[in-house]
């Protein structure tokens, strides 16, 4: 019988990791990481020092090469083709490592539950016993960042991709938006009167940078930073918090 432990890690800072987080390391038979490339060289070391800090029993630690995801304009379908290749390599590493069973724990950034896909991998994996460690997400790092409340008063808030807010503009539902997986500053295609934004990137790492104001005044210095940031280290992480300005007033 093989268990999977999908270990929220935060944004990559030790710090970051929970009780349960470093417990379910050590109790690990083997612990994958995943390699992207020397672009994104980075993110691995991140999983490594990780390991490297709180890893006090002897533990099995394997890594491998992550497929890409085909550029297609069928999303959906190439984001379901990418997730299937992925559980194969997963499957592959099992099969030759824990051939009779064993804890597998894989560190996921921010948590596993929150807009990242390993959790439908793990499932199309047969016969295994899949346990979440939940961990510090993106959201939370950002609002705790800049000080600030996720949801105005009595206000919901929507969590959304940079895609989806391309495609449709900004839901009905909501003056508070978190925009997640965005590569190409989706904030530019809306009317920026009225709008402040939150951005931030690599988040609680030595590297972090944020920025915030009015969108109008903002929004292309933090496109601007965004990109000579990618361009430095190859990768960038980052989120942000827009809300529609407004005035409470008592009744």
């Amino acid at each position: 019988m093989i268990s999977i432990d999908l270990i929220g890690i935060g944004t990559g800072n030790p710090d970051h990791l929970t009780r349960a987080a470093v417990k379910a390391m050590n109790d690990a038979d083997l612990i994958l990481l995943p390699r992207k490339g020397d672009a994104k060289s980075d993110l691995i070391d991140l999983r490594r020092a990780i390991c490297a800090e709180l890893l006090t029993q002897a533990v099995k630690i394997v890594e491998f090469d992550m497929p890409r995801r085909a550029d297609r304009t069928d999303y959906v379908g190439a984001v379901l083709d990418w997730h299937d290749a992925i559980a194969a390599l997963w499957m592959e590493q099992v099969a030759r490592h824990l051939p009779e069973g064993g804890r597998l724990a894989l560190l996921v950034w921010g948590d596993p539950s929150v807009y990242d896909s390993s959790l439908r991998i793990a499932g199309r994996l047969p016969d295994v016993k899949i346990r979440v460690i939940p961990g510090i997400t993106s959201v939370q790092a950002l609002t705790a960042a800049h000080g600030i409340c996720l949801n105005d008063l009595a206000d919901p808030v929507l969590i959304t991709t940079g895609r989806r807010l391309s495609e449709r503009g900004w839901p009905d539902c909501a003056d508070s938006l978190v925009v997640m997986l965005d590569g190409h500053c989706a904030f530019q295609t809306l009317p920026p009167q009225g709008l402040d934004i939150w951005w931030g990137a690599y988040l609680g790492l030595p590297q972090e940078r944020l920025a915030q104001g009015p969108l109008a005044m903002r929004g292309a210095e933090i496109a601007s930073c965004r990109a000579a940031l990618r361009q430095e280290h190859g990768w960038i992480m980052d989120i942000y918090l827009l809300r529609r300005r407004k005035t409470v007033r008592r009744p």
